[in-house]
């Protein structure tokens, strides 16, 4: 009994101080870049005519200011908007695909920052289909890039380049999309997957390095073993272990890439934020998040509400607060904002090997 106890302690002092806390605009970083897929897209894919990965209709944001869908997979704010009120900012920056000559006049300046998140993306091109790749997304911020420093005071922009927070949320996509097509791995099948992301993985860092990156905040791959969509397809509503097991691996493999680029990339400065242990330590403890329901989403229908997407007929709870998921796949508004709160400067059980807010007020 004395464990639960020690984890509600813990959990308690870091929601009080931050989930809580009346927030302040003043920025603690010059700009804040996003890279990745669903978990942290506001609204990229609503460009897209060919995609059909979109959030852009209700009940999707139900709970975003006038209840507008934005294209958020969320019912309202989703974990970048959140890291971004940690970091002195209102929410999120906006989409690439929306800037224009009237809305990127900071921005050019090196400042606010830009999300460059597709749904539907992976760390590998092969996943996902008529989105922004990941490569895709280096590509269009090394356009921005150099506008930016085509601008006056270059020297300036680099600068506050280097001081910038970087943000990456990926490879779910690529562990569903390798799960989906190896439902029992051998070790060899699993070890080439690992070599291959990893390899592509480490080109994208070492670009975004190249580009002036100093400062990479991530989130690990959550795990996708037990999200709603998942446990319908185990006969049990339980997890399904082979997905997690992957995600896990993938998580570790990630970590030790970000510890050896840190050795070898002079400057580089990295946060993972443990989304897979956030996840199943609310799945094992949810009285202590405040949550009632960990299984099923809040919107959708059929078994677990996860046998259909969260469309404008489908059906949705009244109490979100107190559910773990939103639709099949994706977080509530509720746990989006836990974990950017656990993230920024929670325990190192959820974040190392410093925490958002110590990659943030690091010196160099």
């Amino acid at each position: 009994m004395k464990q639960p106890l020690c984890l509600f302690s813990v959990l308690f002092c870091v929601f009080s101080r931050f989930v809580g806390a009346t927030t302040s605009y003043t920025w603690k970083v010059p700009a804040i870049y996003v890279f990745g897929d669903s978990t942290v897209d506001v609204g990229n894919n609503n460009y897209l005519t060919n995609s059909t990965a979109k959030a852009n209709y209700p009940h999707y944001g139900i709970d975003f200011p006038h209840s507008r869908p934005t294209g958020r997979f969320s019912n309202g704010y989703n974990q970048i908007d959140f890291v971004a009120i940690h970091m002195g900012f209102r929410r999120s920056p906006p989409p690439y695909l929306s800037l224009n000559d009237t809305n990127n006049h900071q921005i050019l300046k090196g400042l606010r920052g830009v999300n460059f998140a597709s749904a539907g993306s992976g760390i590998l091109d092969s996943t996902g289909g008529n989105i922004i790749t990941t490569t895709q997304q280096l590509l269009y911020f090394e356009t921005l890039r150099s506008k930016m420093m085509a601008q006056p005071n270059a020297d300036q922009v680099a600068q506050r380049l280097s001081k910038s927070l970087f943000l990456i949320s990926a490879g779910g996509n690529d562990a569903f999309a390798f799960f989906a097509a190896n439902n029992s791995p051998n070790n060899s099948a699993v070890l080439l997957f690992y070599n291959t992301l990893l390899s592509k993985y480490e080109n994208h860092i070492k670009t975004l390095y190249g580009l002036g990156a100093r400062r990479f905040a991530v989130i690990n791959v959550p795990a996708i073993g037990c999200v709603p969509f998942a446990r319908v397809q185990n006969l049990t509503g339980g997890c399904i272990n082979g997905m997690n097991q992957i995600a896990k691996g993938l998580n570790d493999a990630i970590t030790d890439l970000f510890s050896k680029l840190a050795v070898a990339l002079p400057g580089l400065k990295y946060s993972i934020g443990a989304s897979y242990d956030l996840t199943l330590t609310a799945i094992s403890n949810p009285r202590s998040f405040g949550f009632k329901d960990v299984e099923s989403a809040c919107c959708g229908s059929g078994k677990l509400n996860a046998q259909s997407y969260c469309t404008p007929n489908a059906t949705y709870c009244m109490n979100r607060k107190q559910y773990l998921f939103w639709d099949l796949i994706h977080p509530t508004q509720q746990a989006s904002k836990i974990s950017a709160s656990v993230f920024y400067d929670g325990p190192a059980q959820f974040v190392g090997p410093i925490t958002y807010k110590q990659l943030v007020y690091s010196n160099n």
